[in-house]
């Protein structure tokens, strides 16, 4: 579960990037069971493009892992102060 642990170490420390607001957005359509459009991955810098794609897996895998929860807490926190600027 260790992209689920780097991916919110990143959405933390990078939260005015863009990469890690797609990063958070596209946590919460994981979380939410909503749709994501794929190209907002696609047009990421490879690392950020892996990082989602290990993202993916893991969750696929595991979706009670208790990571998760802070990552999908921190993920809504970001997307929110986006929203009111």
């Amino acid at each position: 579960m260790q992209a689920i642990k780097e991916a919110r170490k990143y959405i933390e420390k990078f939260s005015a990037d863009p990469s890690a607001e797609v990063l958070a957005r596209f946590v919460l359509a994981l979380e939410n069971e909503t749709s994501f459009t794929i190209t907002d991955i696609y047009l990421l810098d490879y690392d950020r493009f892996d990082l989602a794609l290990r993202i993916l897996k893991e969750w696929r895998l595991d979706r009670y892992y208790a990571g998760k929860g802070k990552l999908f807490d921190l993920s809504m926190q970001i997307t929110q102060l986006k929203s009111e600027k």
